[in-house]
């Protein structure tokens, strides 16, 4: 029973009702655990996976899991639209040595929390194995922690909701899941992997605001799309803020900068470099094609340098 003098929820959501018709307020309602976005009628669907980890650090040469989060969904690739929720797991593993206290206070799990704990492989590769796309937010963290610890995640199609979307161009100021989340109307407990797995999903289901696109359906209608990390071979010297400026990354391995895009960049990237970093009609450039089976993964895609 509420507390006297507590309003039920029909009534805070009456209250939230009037607040939304005036542009001075904006309601922001906690995020619902659904199991079901929308009956099946019939059409053919696929199977797709948001996951989510949660580690000891950053470098995933070095760090581990110790929070992972699979929630596995059918959609309609035609509109974007998710049907049922399928299956979740949300699984602690204890990675053998005390987790950072930096990362603690991001996600919360302490040592008592995860000792004794294995993620369970064979339920994560039920719920994975069959799907037509992998999606996480901030792909480029989560695949290669995921590849190392559980190969199958190499033989998927990934997609990225925090790169591959133009949030900017949508008018939306930040990429961050909980900025993306609290702009679409909702909030929800942090850095906890399923919580940001289902908030993602939520995410994926809410029209942008511009476009009014579905974002699950620009993230699977671009899967087979193939970009080009192009490889500034032999940059001078004092190029590289002009470098820094354009996006592109240092790699300390390979001693060269490289800047991953499009397809249909490319030709504008190669006459930027010719005119700026290399001010010469030829230049040898490197260029790696990724697709959905390595993009946001450490392994290469495959590589030719030429004379452009």
């Amino acid at each position: 029973m509420p507390a006297a003098n507590t309003p039920d929820l029909d009534e805070l959501e009456r209250l939230a009702r009037l607040l939304e018709v005036s542009a001075d307020f904006k309601v922001s309602r906690r995020l619902p655990v659904r199991e079901m976005y929308a009956e099946p009628d019939g059409r053919p669907l696929l199977q797709g996976v948001v996951v989510d980890t949660e580690t000891t650090g950053l470098n995933f040469d070095a760090d581990q899991i110790i929070e992972l989060a699979v929630l596995s969904f059918e959609f309609d690739p035609e509109s974007g639209q998710v049907f049922r929720v399928l299956g979740a797991y949300d699984g602690l593993e204890d990675p053998g040595r005390p987790i950072p206290p930096k990362a603690t206070a991001v996600h919360g799990i302490t040592d008592a929390m995860v000792a004794g704990k294995r993620i369970d492989d064979a339920r994560v590769q039920e719920l994975v194995q069959d799907a037509a796309v992998v999606i996480a937010h901030n792909a480029e963290f989560d695949r290669p922690f995921l590849e190392r610890r559980l190969p199958l995640f190499e033989t998927l199609p990934w997609a990225c909701s925090y790169r591959q979307i133009d949030w900017t161009g949508e008018g939306i100021g930040s990429a961050k899941l909980e900025y993306v989340a609290y702009v679409s109307g909702f909030f929800f407990d942090a850095h906890r992997a399923e919580m940001d797995c289902r908030a993602t999903l939520e995410i994926l289901q809410t029209p942008l605001p511009i476009s009014a696109e579905s974002p699950l359906k620009l993230l699977y209608s671009r899967l087979n799309q193939k970009d080009w990390r192009v490889y500034a071979v032999g940059s001078p010297f004092d190029s590289k803020d002009l470098l820094k400026e354009r996006s592109y990354r240092w790699d300390a391995q390979r001693k060269v900068w490289h800047r991953t895009m499009d397809e249909a960049a490319m030709r504008e990237e190669i006459s930027w470099l010719k005119a700026n970093v290399y001010k010469r009609e030829k230049v040898l450039l490197e260029f790696e094609g990724l697709d959905a089976l390595t993009r946001f993964s450490t392994r290469p895609g495959k590589s030719v340098r030429k004379e452009v």
